[in-house]
């Protein structure tokens, strides 16, 4: 059995999109007023992945960016 202590929990990809954009935020990319379709612009390809990821959790592409900046936990309904 692996030793739990030194595994990394498995990121949400959410998660990695929230971190991201947060970055694209700080580097003054996207402003968090900005509406969550602006995202398609810099993911191109794999844009149609993240919009079905997006609006699973209830957002809409005119959502401002900062809601999705401000979730704090991602959780799947079971």
């Amino acid at each position: 059995m692996a030793n739990r202590g030194l595994t990394q929990p498995v990121l949400h990809p959410m998660v990695k999109l929230q971190r991201q954009i947060a970055k694209l935020v700080n580097a003054q990319v996207l402003k968090p007023s900005d509406r969550l379709w602006k995202i398609a612009l810099l993911y191109g390809d794999e844009w149609a992945y993240w919009k079905r990821e997006l609006e699973e959790f209830q957002f809409s592409m005119q959502d401002p960016i900062s809601d999705l900046l401000a979730v704090e936990t991602w959780e799947e309904d079971e």
